[in-house]
């Protein structure tokens, strides 16, 4: 592929998003979000806020706070709406960069000051206001749909803040894109970066891969996470818990108080990397002298507990005393890198207990929902042609498939039969429905990974026609509810509103919406409508409101902004509760067998879960397995242990022990989904 055929690639993908949505934004705000989508996935940027302005000398596009606010990076686009490829002029860039540097020296005063609170360049201007004494360094990074020629930048400093720069235009998309790496690699020089020599034993007896151990000094390994942070972990498939769990409290304590004994107590890191120097000093021991695509695949935990406890100036740690093993594996059959990488991340970690989820577009998740995408037709409505939903489940297979029209109206033809949705738009309508608003509200990519975790948690799960129809009625009323909130003019934080709204309609509904009529209809009703109106209007007031005045964004991300929306109540309107009352199917019940009853011997514990399970009676497990089957909720399996435990009280039995315990998991998945106890 060529630069150009790339670029149009990108253009018609960016065309595709503009015409999708439909909420409202300009051509230059999609390409925001493309270029950062694009980003996120090399690693190069976590959690990015979309926040587009522009005013005489200022301009901004969207930005990204580490979460210790030490670190900013502000995005400006210098975007060309053509369609042949542009070339970016240094002035163009120039002029970019400095409209942004204006924008952050004022609202380091009080720029924040000059917006109405409901909008997001406020809340961007007061985060900058409120945490200027943390910022310590600050990346101005240029976005452009052009080509520029290679700039020099020096690094300046604003007071107490380091100022770099840095420009992402096609052409290094591009190579990133078709190197086969999607990411720059990070090289680190030992010798020259830290002049520290790392000594090492190599192993190369396997001719699959070549594994060194070594010792690595904290300081290093704190440095090295400070300047690349979440690009060593691409490859891991947990991010930084921070100090929350009981093992990285224990790491904490180790570097506070016995750093000496931090490499005899800790387990080390797993680390892949493309290649390794190795040199050799006076005497003849070998080391390490450089690391080419280092990806720490396990051991994130550690390496991010020493980087952060360096920053607490309480903690006075002697980071001198601390030292690491470290484990290198250089694979060299390219095709065995991923799952090699995978059964290290899982057989190696015995820190933190992980919950495995292959983030990948490979997932069987994936594969079968693509190939239900593929044949399961909408109905035709009004004589209208039917519609084929395609599930994009990797980058560009919709703007592949658009190419093979060869004329524009061909073209618009397809858009119309096959609208089309993304492995995140899946994940963030599924999180709503489920109640999850704050997860949703963390990022596309974010939350794409915590479906995928709990998709896992809830045990593998592959897709069936029923689940798909299902899915592509919630991705029909998030987008029409985008619309809607759009219309309402709110102001900011239409993603916000939107999916609080449809969480809060899924809860005090009981998840009773009717999911086939939209699917059958591929709209909303006159009722539904309505009600996205209706809850919108009071999830506005509720987030411009947050506790203690704090952060808006911040506070969506956090579950006690969903509880305390939930604890001032909502009534669904007669209208819409008319539409939901009516049984969606007459699906055969499917039942879990009682298991074997000689293992069936309770502890005091035990039987007192199962007291509680058949102190609510017959009726109410058949009435919550009846719910799950009518909003087709929870799992098959778990419908049926529903059934089957209230059919067993109802003749008089108790249930095995394995049956109340998933009962009671049930009863409080099915609380969290709106279920209520009282008929």
């Amino acid at each position: 592929m060529t630069l150009n055929e790339f670029y149009q690639d990108f253009k018609e993908q960016l065309d595709i998003a503009t015409e999708n949505d439909n909420c409202g934004l300009i051509a230059e705000d999609y390409f925001t979000l493309q270029m950062l989508d694009y980003l996120e996935d090399m690693g190069e940027v976590e959690n990015p806020v979309i926040c587009p302005f522009r005013a005489h000398g200022l301009q901004l596009n969207a930005y990204s706070f580490s979460e210790d606010y030490e670190k900013l990076t502000l995005y400006v686009d210098v975007f060309y709406n053509d369609e042949e490829l542009q070339s970016a002029s240094k002035t163009d860039i120039d002029t970019a960069l400095k409209r942004c540097i204006q924008i952050f020296r004022k609202s380091v005063n009080d720029l924040y000051k000059s917006f109405e609170k409901d909008n997001e360049v406020y809340e961007f201007a007061r985060k900058i206001y409120e945490q200027k004494d943390k910022i310590k360094q600050l990346k101005v990074s240029a976005l452009t749909n052009g080509v520029c020629k290679a700039m020099q930048f020096d690094s300046v400093v604003l007071e107490q803040t380091e100022i770099s720069f840095d420009v992402w235009d096609i052409e290094r998309l591009y190579r990133c894109m078709t190197s086969g790496q999607e990411r720059e690699i990070i090289e680190i020089d030992f010798a020259d970066k830290f002049e520290e020599r790392i000594p090492c034993l190599c192993n190369k007896t396997s001719s699959c891969y070549d594994s060194y151990l070594a010792i690595v000094p904290g300081s290093v390994l704190a440095s090295i996470y400070s300047e690349y942070g979440p690009r060593l972990l691409e490859k891991n498939v947990r991010s930084f818990l921070q100090v929350k769990g009981p093992v990285n409290k224990g790491i904490r304590e180790t570097l506070k108080s016995e750093p000496e004994m931090f490499l005899a107590y800790n387990n080390g890191i797993s680390v892949t990397a493309e290649s390794v120097s190795i040199l050799r000093d006076q005497d003849g021991h070998e080391y390490i002298s450089k690391i080419r695509d280092l990806q720490i695949v396990n051991g994130g935990q550690t390496t991010a507990s020493i980087c952060n406890i360096l920053k607490d100036k309480e903690a006075c740690v002697n980071i001198s005393k601390v030292f690491v093993q470290m484990k290198i594996s250089v694979v060299h059959v390219e095709e065995k890198t991923d799952e090699i990488v995978r059964r290290i991340s899982e057989y190696a970690n015995t820190q933190n207990k992980i919950q495995i989820a292959d983030f990948s577009s490979n997932d069987p998740f994936n594969r079968q929902l693509e190939e239900l995408s593929r044949t399961i037709w909408a109905p035709a409505i009004n004589g209208q042609k039917p519609k084929n939903w395609f599930f994009e489940r990797a980058r560009g297979q919709y703007a592949d498939m658009l190419s093979k029209e060869s004329t524009a109206n061909r073209k618009k033809v397809f858009k119309e039969i096959h609208p089309m949705f993304t492995k995140t738009d899946m994940a963030k309508v599924e999180n709503t429905w489920n109640q999850m608003p704050y997860y949703v509200s963390e990022g596309a990519q974010k939350n794409f990974k915590r479906f995928m975790v709990l998709l896992k948690e809830r045990g593998r799960f592959i897709p069936d026609e029923k689940y798909y129809e299902c899915l592509v009625a919630k991705i029909i009323l998030f987008k029409n509810a985008e619309k809607i909130v759009q219309q309402q003019q709110y102001g900011g934080y239409r993603s916000q509103i939107v999916t609080y709204s449809i969480a809060l309609i899924s809860h005090f509904s009981a998840q009773r919406i009717n999911l086939f009529k939209i699917w059958k209809e591929q709209e909303l009703s006159e009722a539904l409508e309505n009600e996205v109106i209706k809850a919108s209007s009071l999830v506005h007031e509720h987030i411009l409101n947050p506790e203690n005045k704090e952060n808006i964004s911040e506070y969506c991300k956090k579950e006690k902004c969903w509880t305390s929306l939930i604890e001032k109540g909502y009534e669904i309107s007669d209208q819409l509760k008319k539409e939901y009352a009516e049984e969606m199917d007459n699906a055969t019940m499917f039942s879990a067998s009682a298991g074997n009853s000689s293992l069936n011997i309770a502890t005091e514990e035990e039987q007192q879960i199962i007291n509680s399970i058949v102190e609510r009676g017959s009726d109410f497990w058949l009435r919550l397995s009846s719910w799950a089957k009518e909003t087709n909720n929870l799992q098959k399996w778990q419908r049926g242990i529903a059934y089957s435990v209230g059919d067993k009280i109802k003749k008089g039995k108790m249930p095995t022990v394995k049956q109340a315990n998933h009962a009671k998991t049930i009863f409080e998945e099915a609380q969290k989904l709106g279920f209520c106890e009282e008929k």
